[in-house]
């Protein structure tokens, strides 16, 4: 097969959570286990960080990524969903897996995965870990998918555990309150690894404690180490912060510009200082290079990114409650005449809670990503207009922000998301 081949039958062959929702989604890592000592278990032969959470998780994993790959180790790095094309999944010093390198992995193994019939993220996973073996990583950033506990990349012993935060997603697979959503998360600690929780959450805390108590893992919530201000940045395309701990001031340039990071912020640093300990040589210049260069050197996409001016338009991959709170949140430090919202959600998630969030004087041009788990625009509209929130339907997300832009004055500000999906199929990304 060639690579396009090969990929119809990634998608196509098995069922895949980015585009169809829960009929992909397997509680049990049977198969990933079965995977992996198919492929003589290759997630053994490199050291490993595990990142899970609700919010954060992406920018995490790769602002760690890039950090390592600035110190000087050959970094893989693995990511969910992705953006523009499906080597962006996998990559080792920010760079993506060949194509060549997916289509041996298939042909090689095709006969096994008929018989298996793995899912498509099942199957992703143990290509990166075969993958990282191959290539000799050094260490590889492993990015949970959804939850922690029953999650495919779950068969790990890492260096280190990392959990962003918590908050509602994915509630009817994770469960409906934020303690239970936590129990799921907190699967990926491991008897005697360090866990680093960035952002303290009263509801949530007692369960991660709780966990780390059990299986005699250390536990440091970072938020309680590490403060954090943001303060006006010096340069273009950079965001500068304040940090303090014990007792020590100094200050650090981001090359993520969401205000929302000031909750990842801790973790990474934190993170870095437990890798430290572990006898990781990490000097404070590959820090201040991995942090200030995360996107130039990882490839990350879709955080706050500004793609034009006059008027500004920002994409940002939030899409849950959590997410557009902060969203909204930036978009107040903003001057515009008017705000516009290009926006398209999924269907397999109540949204009424990001719809009552929503400023109801913005214009809305509501839209839809290209797969079976979008929800149609017009639905969208129609739940929308219960809200108070009115606009145009226009389906295809890059005539939905032409029509923005068309439509907006100079000095107006277009922000388009809602979903990952949306953001994933902007033209000039």
């Amino acid at each position: 097969m060639n690579y396009q081949e090969t990929l119809d039958y990634l998608f196509n062959a098995l069922p895949m959570f980015q585009r169809v929702g829960a009929s992909a989604f397997k509680k049990d890592l049977s198969n990933t286990l079965a995977l992996c000592a198919h492929l003589g278990n290759p997630e053994r032969k490199f050291k490993s960080i595990h990142v899970a959470g609700t919010n954060g998780k992406g920018s995490t994993s790769h602002t760690l990524a890039a950090i390592l790959q600035s110190a000087g180790f050959k970094t893989g790095l693995y990511t969910s969903p992705h953006l523009k094309s499906f080597t962006e999944r996998v990559r080792v010093n920010g760079q993506e897996i060949t194509e060549l390198a997916v289509v041996d992995f298939v042909e090689a193994n095709k006969a096994f995965l008929d018989e298996l019939k793995p899912s498509f993220f099942e199957m992703t996973v143990a290509l990166a870990f075969w993958y990282f073996a191959k290539e000799e990583v050094d260490i590889a950033i492993i990015e949970v998918g959804m939850g922690g506990r029953l999650d495919s990349t779950n068969v790990i012993t890492p260096e280190l555990s990392v959990i962003t935060n918590i908050g509602w997603d994915h509630m009817q697979f994770l469960g409906d309150t934020l303690p239970l959503i936590a129990g799921e998360k907190a699967g990926i600690i491991k008897p005697n690894i360090p866990v680093v929780v960035s952002q303290t959450q009263e509801e949530t805390t007692s369960v991660f404690i709780q966990k780390a108590q059990e299986n005699e893992a250390p536990i440091i919530f970072a938020d309680q180490k590490f403060r954090l201000e943001k303060v006006a940045a010096t340069e273009p395309g950079l965001a500068k912060y304040t940090v303090s701990k014990d007792g020590e001031t100094y200050s650090l340039d981001y090359g993520l510009m969401g205000d929302y990071q000031i909750f990842n912020l801790p973790g990474i640093l934190e993170s870095v200082n437990q890798l430290r300990s572990k006898g990781w040589k990490i000097s404070n210049e590959a820090l201040e290079k991995g942090l200030k260069e995360v996107t130039q050197l990882t490839g990350l996409k879709g955080r706050w990114q500004i793609l034009g001016e006059k008027p500004t338009v920002i994409a940002d991959t939030g899409h849950n409650e959590p997410g557009i709170r902060a969203i909204l949140s930036q978009l107040k430090s903003y001057s515009f005449d008017r705000l516009w919202m290009v926006l398209g959600m999924v269907q397999d998630k109540d949204i009424s809670k990001i719809l009552e969030l929503l400023p109801k004087d913005a214009r809305y041009v509501f839209c839809q990503a290209d797969l079976p788990r979008a929800m149609p625009a017009e639905l969208l509209a129609e739940k929308a207009a219960e809200y108070s929130l009115k606009g145009e339907v226009i389906s295809e997300v890059n005539q939905a922000l032409q029509f923005a832009r068309k439509n907006a004055g100079p000095n107006d500000l277009i922000f388009v998301g809602g979903s990952t999906f949306v953001v994933a199929e902007i033209d000039d990304l």
